[in-house]
C-alpha cells in the first residue's frame, strides 16, 4: 500500500529485517519497537480504507488523497473510470413543450424592419416557453349565512367538514409541511423559516409536528398493509443502519422489495427488533441481506451480497495481498455479467464450470492465507485474519453467496435494501439526530409510505395531499389485517 507515494509494506518489511538483525537490541526494547510497528500498520490499514474496499460510504472519500478525490479534496470519477456527467443508462429530465400554457404572450414583428416593398403572408408562429413557478399563500374564507327568526333565535349555515376554527391550516399546507420535513429532510427550524419567508404563512416547529404525527397516524393501516405484501413476495431485502435518538445509538431496520418498503427504528439490531417487525418470522420466499447473523435464524432461503463481499476481497488483496481474493473478485463480477446476458439466470450446466471455479480460488486460498493454529491453553476459538474469515464464509456460505447465478428472482446484490435506507445518514447529515423516539418512527412510518408511493408511480407531494383528505392510492386496498 502506498500513502504519499512512500509503499509502507516495504517499508515495515525493510525495518522488521533490520531488527532481526540487530543482535544488541534488549528483548524490551525489541519488544516495544514490534509493538509500535504493529500500531503503524493498524494505522496504515485504516488509511486505505475506503468506499471500494470497505463499507464506508462514497462521501467519506473526499478530500482523501486517493483515486476518486483531486488535491483539493473535489469528487471526480478518474478512479472509477467513469467519465463525468451522466452515466449510460441513466434517465435524462429535459423540459419539454406543453400544449396548455398558463399564459401565452403574443410578439409581432416590427413592421419597420421588414424591407421595403414585400408582399408578407402570416404563416403561423414560432413557439418558446418559459418554465416558471408562482408560490403564494391561498386562503379561503367561508362566509356562513346567518338568519334571525322573530324571536331573536339564530340559525347559521354549515361550514364544510373540517373547518372547525376561526383560522386554520389547510390541508395542502399539512401536505407540503410533511413532504418538506419527511421526504426533501428539511429540519422544522428551517422549514418554519421557509413558510413565513417565501409563502407567508406563519408555520411553528409545534404544528409542524402535528403535521406529521397526523400522518403517522393516518398511515397505521397502510403500514399493515405493506407488510402483508411483503410476505407474499417471492424477494425481500433486508438491512439495518445506526441513528441516533437524543445521544442514544438505535437501529433502523428496513424490509423492502421493488414495490414496498416498511422502515422500523428499534433499540435492538438483531431478531428482537425483527421478531417485533413481524414480517421475517412469517416469511419463507428468499432473503437478501449482508449476513448478518441475525437474519439467519429464519427458516427462509437467504441470498449473501455480494457488493459487501467484493468490497472485501479487495479489501483483502490490497491490505494482505491475497491474490485468491483478486481473482475471486473477478470471477464474482464475470458471473454477474454471465447472468446479465443470459436474461438473469443461468443454467444448471451453465452455471457447473464456474461454481467449480469458484471452490478451487477457494482451495487455493486455503493455501496462501492458512488457518492461524489454536493457542495451547486458551479457550474458545482462535481468532483468523479478516482475509482467512472471509474465505471461510464464501465457502461455508456458497449457496447464498451464488444463488443469484441459476434462480432469476436473486439479484447480486442487496442495493435494493440499502438503497431504501440510505436517505437516513442523509438526515442524520443534516440534523443529526432524532428528537424523540416518535420521531424516528413517524420519520419511518411516513417515509415508507412516500418510497412505496414512488415505486408504484405515485407523485409522493400528491399522495400525501390525498392522505389528508381522507384518500388513499389506487394500489392501496385495505381489505386484510396482518
Amino acid at each position: 500500500m502506498t500513502v504519499n507515494d512512500i509503499e509502507t509494506d516495504e517499508a515495515l518489511d525493510n525495518i522488521k529485517k533490520l531488527i532481526e538483525e540487530e543482535k544488541d537490541l534488549s528483548p524490551a526494547l525489541k519488544t516495544a519497537i514490534e509493538v509500535m510497528i504493529l500500531l503503524v500498520t493498524v494505522l496504515v490499514n485504516r488509511l486505505g480504507l475506503n468506499s471500494r474496499n470497505s463499507s464506508k460510504p462514497p462521501s467519506s472519500d473526499f478530500g482523501a488523497s486517493e483515486k476518486g478525490a483531486d488535491d483539493k479534496g473535489k469528487r471526480n470519477n478518474k478512479g472509477n473510470g467513469r467519465k463525468p456527467g451522466g452515466q449510460p443508462g441513466r434517465k435524462g429530465r429535459t423540459l419539454k413543450l406543453i400544449d396548455n400554457p398558463d399564459e401565452v404572450v403574443s410578439l409581432e414583428i416590427d413592421r419597420r424592419t421588414l424591407p421595403r416593398g414585400g408582399q408578407y403572408t402570416a404563416a403561423g408562429f414560432e413557439t418558446r416557453q418559459v418554465f416558471n413557478i408562482k408560490i403564494s399563500r391561498h386562503v379561503i374564507e367561508y362566509q356562513a349565512e346567518v338568519l334571525v327568526d322573530e324571536n331573536g333565535k339564530r340559525f347559521t349555515a354549515s361550514f364544510p367538514l373540517g373547518v372547525d376554527h376561526k383560522t386554520q391550516y389547510g390541508n395542502d399546507v399539512k401536505a407540503h409541511g410533511v413532504y418538506m420535513s419527511q421526504f426533501q429532510m428539511i429540519p422544522y427550524n428551517r422549514l418554519s423559516d421557509y413558510f413565513l419567508s417565501i409563502i407567508g404563512v406563519p408555520v411553528s416547529e409545534g404544528s409542524l409536528y402535528n403535521f406529521n404525527l397526523r400522518a403517522y397516524q393516518l398511515l397505521e393501516q397502510v403500514e399493515d398493509h405493506i407488510k402483508l405484501q411483503l410476505l407474499k413476495e417471492a424477494m425481500l431485502h433486508a438491512d439495518e443502519t445506526g441513528i441516533k435518538v437524543g445521544k442514544k445509538k438505535i437501529w433502523l431496520h428496513c424490509i423492502s422489495s421493488p414495490f414496498w418498503t416498511y422502515l422500523c427504528p428499534h433499540p435492538s439490531r438483531g431478531t428482537e427488533a425483527m421478531e417485533e417487525m413481524d414480517v421475517l418470522p412469517h416469511y419463507t420466499g428468499v432473503l437478501c441481506h449482508d449476513h448478518w447473523k441475525a437474519y439467519f435464524t429464519y427458516i427462509c432461503s437467504h441470498a449473501l451480497c455480494n457488493a459487501h463481499h467484493l468490497r472485501e476481497l479487495e479489501r483483502a488483496y490490497e491490505q494482505d495481498g491475497q491474490r485468491w481474493a483478486k481473482n475471486m473478485k473477478n470471477l464474482l463480477l464475470e458471473m454477474n455479467q454471465l447472468t446479465k446476458e443470459n436474461d438473469g439466470a443461468l443454467t444448471e450446466d451453465q452455471a457447473k464450470p464456474l461454481m467449480k471455479r469458484y471452490r478451487t480460488l477457494l482451495t487455493q486460498g486455503s493455501k496462501e492465507c492458512p488457518e492461524n493454529a489454536a493457542i495451547e491453553g486458551k479457550r474458545g476459538k482462535t481468532a483468523q485474519s479478516k482475509s482467512r474469515n472471509l474465505l471461510n464464509r464464501l465457502r461455508e456460505y456458497e449457496t447464498e453467496a451464488l444463488r443469484f447465478l441459476t434462480d432469476k428472482d436473486v439479484p447480486f446484490t442487496n442495493n435494493q435494501g440499502e438503497n431504501d435506507i440510505r436517505m437516513s445518514k442523509v438526515h442524520q447529515k443534516i440534523s443529526g439526530c432524532f428528537r424523540s423516539m416518535m420521531g424516528a418512527k413517524i420519520f419511518c412510518r411516513v417515509r415508507g409510505f412516500l418510497i412505496t408511493c414512488r415505486k408504484h408511480g405515485v407523485n409522493p407531494a400528491d399522495a400525501l395531499t390525498d392522505l389528508f383528505r381522507g384518500k388513499l392510492p389506487d394500489f392501496i386496498k385495505i381489505t386484510e389485517t396482518v
